[in-house]
């Protein structure tokens, strides 16, 4: 498939296919719906969600994940697990709320344990897109992809992939997870 031209955003066709995302008959209809979407806008790679599945009984400063979807789940199954301890991945996602973005082996590599298995599919730069209630995060939308680095429209498309399936992701009930984080520096006036 051809990537997605940024004047494609504007038409109808975004509006059409996240309607298709909303209107699925169940939530593995809509995960692989948003999969092939995924590759109209970024080509290439690897989709999955991860549900945070961390409790008040976890230890502090480490996260809980538990895979949800995987576009390629004989490598990466579903319902596979990881705990991630405070990283700038977990800080950005987990803290911070805000999205992750890493390009080329080394921050691959640096970001993922599991990185010389993802790198058999060719993945070369990742967009994490925390999930949230509040100030928790309760998932992540991960998109890989194989070419060097991301355009503006390319993960702007995928932000809006991962709105669309967050409607189809539940949080835990009794999600709750805290980072001893240092104090941000004071600003000298």
């Amino acid at each position: 498939m051809t990537d997605l031209h940024p004047t494609l955003l504007a038409s109808g066709f975004a509006s059409n296919a996240l309607d298709a995302v909303v209107h699925a008959e169940a939530a593995d209809v809509a995960f692989d719906r948003i999969d092939v979407l995924r590759r109209v806008v970024a080509g290439d790679g690897i989709f999955s969600i991860n549900l945070n599945v961390t409790t008040a009984r976890d230890p502090r400063n480490e996260v809980r994940l538990q895979r949800l979807y995987s576009s390629v789940a004989d490598a990466f199954p579903v319902r596979g697990g990881k705990r991630k301890t405070l990283t700038p991945w977990t800080e950005t996602l987990f803290v911070q709320g805000r999205p992750f973005i890493g390009e080329g082996a080394d921050a691959l590599a640096s970001t993922f344990d599991d990185y010389e298995r993802m790198r058999t599919f060719g993945v070369a730069r990742v967009l994490n897109v925390p999930l949230m209630q509040g100030p928790l995060c309760y998932a992540t939308c991960n998109f890989f992809g194989t070419r060097p680095h991301w355009q503006a429209h390319e993960l702007l498309g995928l932000r809006l992939l991962a709105l669309a399936a967050a409607r189809w992701v539940a949080p835990l009930p009794d999600l709750a997870y805290s980072f001893d984080t240092p104090a941000p520096a004071l600003a000298h006036a």
